[in-house]
């Protein structure tokens, strides 16, 4: 059965950075890619990265380019966000996905339907 477990996240002031890590069991094997979300409460869901566990291809949205940096470490199963220059609008619940299978990440694959997800992480950027 594949679990996710985030940790990570909080309360930061405008400019500062966090990380978040999504730790992924049931795998025994590296062919599956797995992102990362954001949702406000009202809005729908947002693709903010994600990448390939098998090459490290990777996909960010265009309002965390530059500023977001997501990594893997493969011996540990687990995926990071680097959040790096938060804004109040980053503020949000993130969360880890993926449904186990191995794809490109671009623009439109990201929003595919997922079947596992992380419990999820309050970021809250505070300006």
């Amino acid at each position: 059965e594949v679990q996710l477990v985030q940790s990570g996240g909080g309360l930061v002031q405008a400019g500062g950075s966090l990380r978040l890590s999504c730790a992924a069991s049931g795998f025994n094997h590296d062919d599956y890619t797995i992102g990362w979300f954001r949702q406000i409460p009202g809005k729908e869901r947002e693709g903010v990265s994600c990448i390939s566990m098998s090459d490290g291809v990777k996909y960010y949205d265009d309002s965390v380019k530059g500023r977001f940096t997501i990594s893997r470490d493969n011996a540990k199963n687990t995926i990071y966000l680097l959040m790096n220059n938060l804004r109040p609008e980053d503020t949000a619940v993130y969360s880890c996905a993926t449904d186990a299978a191995l794809w490109v990440c671009t623009k439109r694959t990201i929003k595919k339907p997922y079947d596992y997800w992380g419990q999820g992480t309050q970021v809250t950027v505070s300006s």
